[in-house]
């Protein structure tokens, strides 16, 4: 199980951090990959960040503002969000899946487990 945490509401130019925790499953970075995608209102579940095997990947709209990181002993996946725009406003999900390959991390379909999301809103 998979449990998000850290939303809220920030102005623009301000920062966030996300946590995704687990229970019940030791995500450890060898065996699984952990991703954050998130979804706005009208809009499709999109791709944010994701972590696995030490190697990590973003999305091109959160590029250099968005890092995402993982502690192993606390089985828990962060991400720190910076410089938050309007635009970023969205529930925001984290997934793990065991298996994923490099070029299917930006994908919802490969990843088999999901947490609730948790809501950011950046104002302008």
């Amino acid at each position: 199980q998979l449990q998000a945490s850290g939303g809220g509401l920030v102005q623009a130019g301000g920062s966030l951090r996300l946590s995704c925790a687990a229970s019940g499953r030791t995500i450890s970075d060898y065996t699984y990959t952990v991703g954050w995608f998130r979804q706005a209102p009208g809009k499709e579940r999109e791709f944010v960040a994701a972590i696995g095997r030490g190697i990590t990947n973003y999305a091109d709209s959160v590029k250099g503002r968005f890092i995402i990181s993982r502690d192993n002993a606390a089985n828990i996946v962060s991400l720190q969000m910076n410089s938050l725009k309007p635009e970023d406003t969205a529930n925001y999900y984290c997934a793990a899946g065991s298996g994923i390959i490099l070029s299917s991390r930006r994908v919802v379909g490969a990843y088999g487990y999901w947490g609730q999301g948790t809501q950011v809103t950046v104002s302008s």
